[in-house]
């Protein structure tokens, strides 16, 4: 494998290609998956969800939508719809991140705060990126309010998927592949996760992060999707240097015999942000869906003290409520 530091950035990919991919991408996990004994053990023992005495914190969530922010030229604006679903107005883009509208997912207790930015409200979407298809990454009723021509960024082998509902614009890139849509690149990038749609589909399409550039004045947004903590970091790091703010999550890592692998927690997020070296840091994957058994506001709690105790300036620690803004500008260079 080419050393990191040596890596050269790919040509873009020809948007909309079709591709053939392996059957499987299971060569790509990190770690081995927990396997169903395993699974049925944590579900009989109520391990995955937070204890119901946690569950007075809930009205403690953090929701404040607001308007969205107007970037000026060679800035961005990013939005927290809530858990991975971002709107990001980056190089005359509007593109959504992981985006899931919905109130309910397959298999999870309904969302505890409301979607931070109303569908109305949102202006006309020109780029999804997905990060796996996980529920409540991949949500099928919110792509269906999009109409069918929106440029689709997916992982290998996830194409197919949205071509039959219609969608005609999809490109499925491999890690270190890039597209580009109107003076935005998008990257793939690696991510310590999985996939898995359906009991018959295990590791069947990739999972990954995407880093988004604005080719004009070479602002990088970097969002990891969902993730656990290893060597991706420093290799997207070096290979995308100066990212002027990564999103992250820091929420659904308990049991940590169960989730370690593929989700981070807060103290892990925050060595993933000094592996970057961004400028900058945002949580996600929290205060959404209750998704593991850790206390829903546990995730900020621990995230605050381990920001504390690296030393870490708090003015970049984004830690925005669902529905908060902020606008994102380049790092001065040196």
């Amino acid at each position: 494998m080419t050393d990191q530091s040596e890596r050269t950035l790919a040509a873009p990919r020809p948007p909309g290609e079709h591709r053939v991919w392996p059957r499987s991408f299971a060569d790509r996990l990190t770690d081995p998956l927990p396997g169903l004994r395993t699974l049925v053990r944590a579900v009989r023992e109520c391990i995955v969800r937070p204890p119901a005495h946690t569950l007075r914190q809930v009205p403690l969530l953090p929701f404040e939508p607001g308007p969205l922010p107007e970037p000026g030229l060679g800035s961005a604006g990013v939005t927290w719809a809530g858990h991975a679903s971002w709107v990001i107005s980056v190089g005359g883009l509007t593109v959504l991140t992981d985006p899931v509208w919905s109130r309910r997912i397959p298999g999870t207790p309904a969302r505890v705060t409301p979607v931070g930015v109303p569908w109305e409200e949102l202006p006309p979407v020109d780029a999804v990126v997905i990060s796996h298809n996980h529920y409540d990454h991949l949500d099928a009723p919110t792509l269906r309010r999009l109409p069918r021509d929106t440029a689709l960024l997916v992982p290998a082998g996830l194409a197919p998927w949205c071509r039959r509902r219609g969608f005609t614009r999809v490109t499925e890139l491999d890690w270190w592949e890039a597209a580009e849509i109107g003076g935005v690149r998008f990257d793939f990038v690696p991510a310590h996760h999985w996939s898995r749609r359906t009991l018959t589909d295990n590791c069947r399409s990739l999972w990954g992060g995407w880093v988004l550039t604005d080719r004009a004045g070479g602002l990088r947004v970097y969002f990891a999707g969902d993730t656990g903590y290893g060597g991706c970091f420093t290799e997207i790091g070096r290979a995308h240097p100066g990212i002027d703010l990564a999103l992250l999550p820091i929420g659904a890592y308990a049991p940590r015999r169960l989730l370690r692998a593929v989700h981070t927690d807060p103290e892990e997020a925050v060595q993933a942000f000094r592996d970057l070296g961004a400028a900058a840091m945002a949580p996600m994957h929290w205060a959404t869906f209750l998704l593991s058994s850790e206390p829903p506001l546990e995730p900020l709690t621990r995230l605050h003290a381990a920001w504390a105790e690296a030393g870490l300036p708090r003015e970049a620690l984004w830690d925005l409520p669902v529905g908060g803004s902020r606008l994102v500008n380049p790092t001065p260079a040196g």
